[in-house]
């Protein structure tokens, strides 16, 4: 398995994890903590996508009630879209508030609000932990991780963490890794819509944008951005890897920390309009960020 890093060394034995979420980010988390050697019980919505990790010696959980009780004082890990759906998982009818021992740990390694999350700190043992790198990162345990929580709670969690992920930071205490990943998507989104608005603007004026970009990741203008992106927007090839619907919604949590705040951008109310015009107005949520491009086309 040569996206799997660690596994000679077993680094999480014995260690009881579960693991709920086991979409385009989660699956390949799992992936690596059970080659790790970890004891893993995982849950998600649609059972078929846990197969995989079933076959290769994880334990199905039938319910997040059945998966409390099989990770004990262990770690469960969550990777989940939305706030509304992390709410749900946590503090829902059959959340695993109610049924998790009270040594467990948990680790939101999704985008998730700070305000929520500090909430949900209150009342179990918690871990923000978003993360950057997207699915490639996820496939080859390099995310970067940002961690918000008690320095306890991080030292308890490290050597999971980096089995996961390749850079990992505590940044504070609960919501101080959520703000870290909210600041990340902020200049993400702006600068998708500028690498955007580059491109489009080479391509009207008759200029070559593949020598356009390739001069410019010579310059100050070079980032991962308009490498990978800039080459998917002139080849226009916007098969997902970051939903644009999921852009939009980290957008959102940036202006709804932004007003909590105080802190007021004419920019960031752009970037709002740019990405709600792509999504909403256009309906090409499934496709990858990258298509902000074509708001310019």
């Amino acid at each position: 398995m040569s996206n799997v890093k660690m596994t000679k060394q077993q680094n999480l034995a014995g260690q009881k994890i579960g693991y709920v979420g086991l979409g385009n980010m989660g699956l390949p988390g799992a992936r690596h903590l059970l080659a790790a050697g970890a004891d893993l019980f995982v849950w998600n919505r649609t059972r078929e996508k846990g197969a995989e990790l079933v076959a290769q010696g994880a334990r199905w959980a039938n319910s997040l009630k059945e998966l409390a009780g099989l990770v004990k004082d262990g770690i469960v890990c969550l990777n989940l879209t939305h706030t509304h759906v992390v709410q749900e998982i946590v503090l829902g009818e059959t959340g695993l508030a109610k049924h998790l021992n009270p040594g467990a740990l948990v680790i939101d390694f999704g985008t998730t609000s700070v305000e929520a999350t500090k909430e949900f700190a209150k009342q179990l043992h918690w871990l923000d932990a978003p993360v950057s790198g997207g699915q490639t990162g996820a496939e080859q345990a390099s995310l970067t991780i940002m961690v918000g929580g008690s320095e306890s709670h991080f030292e308890r969690a490290k050597e999971l963490l980096h089995t996961v992920g390749k850079r990992v930071t505590r940044m504070g205490e609960s919501g101080a890794g959520q703000v870290t990943k909210l600041a990340n998507q902020l200049i993400v989104a702006q600068t998708i819509d500028a690498v955007a608005q580059a491109i489009r603007m080479a391509e009207l004026a008759g200029v070559d944008p593949n020598l356009v970009r390739e001069a410019l990741l010579g310059g100050f203008a070079e980032s991962r951005i308009l490498q990978l992106h800039g080459e998917r927007m002139i080849n226009r090839s916007f098969q997902p890897g970051g939903r644009a619907e999921l852009q939009l919604k980290d957008v959102r949590l940036i202006c709804e920390l932004a007003q909590s705040i105080g802190f007021a951008s004419p920019t960031l109310d752009n970037c709002l309009h740019q990405w709600e015009q792509l999504v909403d107005a256009k309906g090409l949520g499934h496709i990858d960020h990258s298509g902000l491009f074509e708001l310019y086309r």
